[in-house]
Protein backbone atom coordinates (compact mmCIF):
# COMPACT_ATOMS: atom_id res chain seq x y z
CA UNK A 1 0.00 0.00 0.00
CA UNK A 2 2.33 2.65 -1.22
CA UNK A 3 2.26 6.09 0.21
CA UNK A 4 4.16 8.66 -1.73
CA UNK A 5 5.96 10.49 1.10
CA UNK A 6 6.38 7.32 3.19
CA UNK A 7 7.70 5.20 0.55
CA UNK A 8 4.44 5.24 0.82
CA UNK A 9 1.01 19.63 -7.38
CA UNK A 10 0.93 21.41 -4.82
CA UNK A 11 -2.31 23.36 -5.33
CA UNK A 12 -1.24 26.47 -3.47
CA UNK A 13 -2.10 28.77 -6.37
CA UNK A 14 -5.48 27.17 -7.00
CA UNK A 15 -6.37 26.96 -3.33
CA UNK A 16 -5.25 30.48 -2.60
CA UNK A 17 -7.08 31.71 -5.66
CA UNK A 18 -10.48 30.83 -4.21
CA UNK A 19 -9.75 32.16 -0.76
CA UNK A 20 -7.48 35.09 -1.44
CA UNK A 21 -8.38 38.43 0.06
CA UNK A 22 -8.40 41.19 -2.50
CA UNK A 23 -5.58 43.68 -2.19
CA UNK A 24 -6.71 46.88 -0.50
CA UNK A 25 -7.34 49.87 -2.68
CA UNK A 26 -4.69 52.59 -2.59
CA UNK A 27 -5.27 55.33 -0.10
CA UNK A 28 -6.19 58.79 -1.40
CA UNK A 29 -3.15 60.38 -2.90
CA UNK A 30 -1.92 57.17 -4.50
CA UNK A 31 -0.34 55.63 -1.42
CA UNK A 32 -0.92 51.93 -0.81
CA UNK A 33 -1.57 50.54 2.62
CA UNK A 34 1.53 49.04 4.28
CA UNK A 35 1.97 45.29 3.80
CA UNK A 36 1.57 44.67 7.52
CA UNK A 37 -1.99 45.98 7.31
CA UNK A 38 -2.97 43.56 4.56
CA UNK A 39 -4.74 40.46 5.79
CA UNK A 40 -3.46 37.06 4.69
CA UNK A 41 -5.98 34.58 3.27
CA UNK A 42 -7.39 32.21 5.90
CA UNK A 43 -5.76 28.76 6.00
CA UNK A 44 -7.52 25.99 4.11
CA UNK A 45 -9.01 23.46 6.53
CA UNK A 46 -8.70 19.69 6.20
CA UNK A 47 -12.50 19.51 5.90
CA UNK A 48 -12.35 21.90 2.95
CA UNK A 49 -9.61 19.85 1.28
CA UNK A 50 -11.67 16.66 1.58
CA UNK A 51 -14.68 18.47 0.09
CA UNK A 52 -12.61 19.72 -2.82
CA UNK A 53 -11.24 16.24 -3.40
CA UNK A 54 -14.74 14.77 -3.50
CA UNK A 55 -16.20 17.51 -5.70
CA UNK A 56 -13.33 17.93 -8.15
CA UNK A 57 -13.99 16.82 -11.72
CA UNK A 58 -10.37 17.29 -12.80
CA UNK A 59 -7.86 14.47 -12.31
CA UNK A 60 -4.80 16.70 -11.98
CA UNK A 61 -6.51 18.91 -9.44
CA UNK A 62 -7.67 15.84 -7.49
CA UNK A 63 -4.11 14.49 -7.31
CA UNK A 64 -2.86 17.84 -6.08
CA UNK A 65 -5.53 18.05 -3.38
CA UNK A 66 -4.86 14.43 -2.36
CA UNK A 67 -1.17 15.28 -1.96
CA UNK A 68 -2.04 18.21 0.28
CA UNK A 69 -4.25 15.97 2.41
CA UNK A 70 -1.49 13.38 2.71
CA UNK A 71 0.96 16.03 3.84
CA UNK A 72 -1.51 17.37 6.37
CA UNK A 73 -2.17 13.87 7.75
CA UNK A 74 1.56 13.20 7.79
CA UNK A 75 2.14 15.75 10.56
CA UNK A 76 1.66 14.13 13.95
CA UNK A 77 1.81 17.32 15.99
CA UNK A 78 4.88 16.01 17.81
CA UNK A 79 8.40 16.75 16.59
CA UNK A 80 9.62 13.59 18.32
CA UNK A 81 6.99 11.35 16.70
CA UNK A 82 7.72 12.89 13.30
CA UNK A 83 11.44 12.22 13.79
CA UNK A 84 10.78 8.62 14.78
CA UNK A 85 8.57 8.16 11.74
CA UNK A 86 11.23 9.61 9.45
CA UNK A 87 13.83 7.26 10.91
CA UNK A 88 11.40 4.38 10.43
CA UNK A 89 11.08 5.36 6.78
CA UNK A 90 14.87 5.32 6.43
CA UNK A 91 15.04 1.94 8.15
CA UNK A 92 12.39 0.55 5.81
CA UNK A 93 14.30 1.88 2.80
CA UNK A 94 17.30 -0.06 4.09
CA UNK A 95 15.13 -3.16 4.55
CA UNK A 96 15.60 -2.99 8.33
CA UNK A 97 11.96 -3.80 8.94
CA UNK A 98 12.09 -4.91 12.61
CA UNK A 99 13.87 -1.66 13.50
CA UNK A 100 11.31 0.33 11.49
CA UNK A 101 8.46 -1.35 13.38
CA UNK A 102 10.12 -0.57 16.72
CA UNK A 103 10.47 3.08 15.75
CA UNK A 104 6.83 3.30 14.69
CA UNK A 105 5.81 1.55 17.91
CA UNK A 106 7.38 4.46 19.77
CA UNK A 107 5.79 7.03 17.46
CA UNK A 108 2.23 5.76 17.96
CA UNK A 109 2.85 5.36 21.69
CA UNK A 110 3.71 9.06 21.80
CA UNK A 111 0.82 10.07 19.51
CA UNK A 112 -1.89 7.39 19.78
CA UNK A 113 -4.44 9.62 18.02
CA UNK A 114 -2.27 10.06 14.93
CA UNK A 115 -4.12 8.12 12.24
CA UNK A 116 -1.28 8.28 9.74
CA UNK A 117 1.09 6.77 12.29
CA UNK A 118 -1.03 3.64 12.51
CA UNK A 119 -1.31 3.52 8.72
CA UNK A 120 2.46 3.73 8.39
CA UNK A 121 2.99 0.95 10.89
CA UNK A 122 0.46 -1.14 8.94
CA UNK A 123 2.68 -0.74 5.88
CA UNK A 124 5.55 -2.27 7.83
CA UNK A 125 3.45 -5.19 9.04
CA UNK A 126 2.35 -5.78 5.45
CA UNK A 127 6.00 -5.84 4.36
CA UNK A 128 6.60 -8.44 7.08
CA UNK A 129 3.63 -10.51 5.80
CA UNK A 130 1.85 -9.92 9.11
CA UNK A 131 -1.61 -9.43 7.63
CA UNK A 132 -3.49 -9.62 10.91
CA UNK A 133 -1.59 -6.76 12.54
CA UNK A 134 -1.61 -4.75 9.31
CA UNK A 135 -5.42 -4.95 9.15
CA UNK A 136 -5.73 -4.11 12.85
CA UNK A 137 -3.57 -0.99 12.43
CA UNK A 138 -5.52 0.16 9.37
CA UNK A 139 -8.80 -0.30 11.23
CA UNK A 140 -7.39 1.76 14.10
CA UNK A 141 -6.33 4.47 11.65
CA UNK A 142 -9.83 4.56 10.16
CA UNK A 143 -11.47 4.88 13.56
CA UNK A 144 -9.30 7.97 14.12
CA UNK A 145 -9.75 9.36 10.59
CA UNK A 146 -12.59 7.72 8.65
CA UNK A 147 -11.73 9.80 5.57
CA UNK A 148 -8.23 8.31 5.22
CA UNK A 149 -8.67 7.12 1.63
CA UNK A 150 -5.23 5.51 1.45
CA UNK A 151 -5.99 3.41 4.53
CA UNK A 152 -9.29 2.27 2.96
CA UNK A 153 -7.48 1.36 -0.27
CA UNK A 154 -4.76 -0.51 1.61
CA UNK A 155 -7.38 -2.37 3.61
CA UNK A 156 -9.05 -3.36 0.36
CA UNK A 157 -5.76 -4.73 -0.99
CA UNK A 158 -5.24 -6.82 2.13
CA UNK A 159 -8.76 -8.24 1.95
CA UNK A 160 -8.29 -8.96 -1.74
CA UNK A 161 -5.02 -10.78 -1.01
CA UNK A 162 -6.99 -12.92 1.45
CA UNK A 163 -9.57 -13.59 -1.31
CA UNK A 164 -12.26 -11.74 0.67
CA UNK A 165 -13.62 -9.96 -2.38
CA UNK A 166 -16.76 -8.64 -0.70
CA UNK A 167 -14.85 -6.79 2.01
CA UNK A 168 -12.26 -5.70 -0.52
CA UNK A 169 -14.93 -4.13 -2.72
CA UNK A 170 -16.52 -2.38 0.27
CA UNK A 171 -13.17 -0.87 1.27
CA UNK A 172 -12.38 0.20 -2.30
CA UNK A 173 -15.78 1.84 -2.66
CA UNK A 174 -15.33 3.72 0.60
CA UNK A 175 -12.03 5.04 -0.73
CA UNK A 176 -13.68 5.95 -4.04
CA UNK A 177 -16.40 7.90 -2.26
CA UNK A 178 -13.67 10.08 -0.76
CA UNK A 179 -11.43 10.27 -3.82
CA UNK A 180 -13.68 9.69 -6.87
CA UNK A 181 -11.04 10.40 -9.50
CA UNK A 182 -8.40 7.97 -8.23
CA UNK A 183 -7.80 6.10 -11.48
CA UNK A 184 -6.01 3.06 -9.99
CA UNK A 185 -8.88 2.58 -7.57
CA UNK A 186 -11.45 2.68 -10.35
CA UNK A 187 -9.57 -0.07 -12.19
CA UNK A 188 -9.53 -2.25 -9.06
CA UNK A 189 -13.28 -1.79 -8.59
CA UNK A 190 -14.00 -2.55 -12.24
CA UNK A 191 -12.02 -5.80 -12.01
CA UNK A 192 -13.94 -6.88 -8.90
CA UNK A 193 -17.44 -5.95 -10.08
CA UNK A 194 -18.19 -9.17 -12.01
CA UNK A 195 -17.28 -11.34 -9.03
CA UNK A 196 -18.98 -9.22 -6.37
CA UNK A 197 -21.96 -7.71 -8.17
CA UNK A 198 -22.48 -10.41 -10.77
CA UNK A 199 -22.13 -10.29 -14.54
CA UNK A 200 -24.57 -8.49 -16.79
CA UNK A 201 -26.79 -10.83 -18.80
Amino acid sequence: MPRRPFPFLILFLALAGTNAVAAPAPEPGGREQPDKERKAPPPVSLDDLYKRLKDSDDEAESKAVATLIERRLGRSGSATADLLSDRARQAMAGNELPLAVELMDRAVALEPNWAEGWSRRATLFWRLSDTQNAIADLQRALVLEPRHFEAWAALGKLYLAADDKGRAMDAFRRAEALYPRWDILKKAIDRLKPDVDGRDL
